[in-house]
């Protein structure tokens, strides 16, 4: 897949740019960045967005800390209050602690956080595209913009398509963000995969009808059982999919798994603006003042889930057993 990397580093200038994925895929707008403070900004207004992005993004935070000269402690704080579901936010900001106040070496460390998550997601494709057939059905985005500049669930499916595995992609477009129709859309057609767009709503007709043949999604939190957090939707899919007997997997990189949860019923979930569901792109779909609810992930139980991609290989059930195994490893 095209190169299509979501932020950039400029030693010289003092600078992280994000690429603004409010504005995709109609302008490509390139935001600087020259603090943890405006980093920070940059996930919680979902300027960047994504699991492993928001990880790296938070360690190059960590970086303009020490160049901007702001406290690290606080920094660190401000960086972790940005987002709360996504765990590797909190796992790339422990990475930085021990180099808090050494500005070389805390670069060093998030250019290997970059690095690793970059082979991640190489491993994750590959092992990932070994699982799909057919017609596969994907929700949100999982491609470059939403990692390190390869993808997880996305980088299997391009996998898959480049091995003739697949043939056809289903693209959920992810109501009230639009990532599938906005992001997933835009990157499969840059990578020359064929894709249709459709209404999350939709799935289970396609379901129905026999076109879907595996899910493959990402994942910004799994507890230790499996369970695990993704954009609101994935259950529903999951659902479905166990319904009508087709695969269903989550992929992730194991730093995107959080020991200390026993279960999903642990995770935080964020719950955004109803000004993002009540509008779209700023124009207004709904009643002025009619409430709206917006829980940004939901929680699928493992009993739903077929496999669990990670870079170490598809793991199956038990998945607490698996899980420990692959963390061990």
């Amino acid at each position: 897949m095209e190169r299509l990397l979501p932020f950039r580093f400029d030693e010289r200038e003092k600078t992280f740019w994000l690429l603004d994925q409010r504005k995709l895929p109609f302008e490509e707008v390139w935001l600087p960045c020259r603090s943890a403070k405006e980093a920070a900004s940059g996930i919680r207004e979902m300027v960047v967005r994504g699991a492993p992005a928001i990880g790296v993004t938070a360690a190059y935070g960590m970086v303009l800390a020490h160049l901007s000269g702001e406290d690290p402690a606080e920094a660190d704080q401000v960086l972790r209050q940005s987002r709360p579901t996504a765990v590797n936010l909190f796992y790339a900001l422990d990475r930085m602690k021990p180099y808090w106040g050494n500005s070389q070496a805390s670069l060093e460390e998030a250019r290997a956080i970059w690095r690793e998550v970059e082979d991640t997601e190489r491993a994750i494709s590959q092992h990932g595209a070994r699982v799909l057939r057919g017609q596969v059905l994907t929700h949100c985005n999982t491609g470059p913009l939403a990692t390190g500049g390869y993808g997880t669930a996305l980088g299997a499916i391009v996998e898959a398509y480049r091995q003739d595995r697949i043939h056809h992609v289903w693209v959920d477009e992810t109501r009230p963000y639009l990532q599938g129709a906005r992001l997933t859309a835009w990157e499969l057609q840059k990578a020359e995969v064929p894709a249709t767009l459709v209404t999350d709503n939709m799935a289970g007709y396609l379901m129905a009808k026999g076109r879907v043949d595996a899910v493959i999604l990402g994942t910004d939190r799994m507890a230790i059982n499996g369970d695990f957090a993704n954009k609101i939707g994935t259950y529903a899919l999951a659902v479905l999919a166990h319904y009508h007997g087709i695969p269903f997997y989550p992929a992730l990189p194991l730093s995107s798994v959080d020991p200390t949860l026993r279960t999903g019923a642990d995770i935080p979930i964020e719950e955004r603006s109803a000004q993002e569901v009540t509008t779209v792109r700023g124009i207004p779909i709904a009643p002025e003042g009619f409430p709206a609810a917006h829980p940004a992930f939901d929680v699928t139980p493992h009993a739903l889930v077929t496999g669990i991609v990670t870079e170490k290989g598809v793991l199956y059930p038990p998945f607490d057993e698996a899980l420990r195994a692959a963390l061990d490893r």
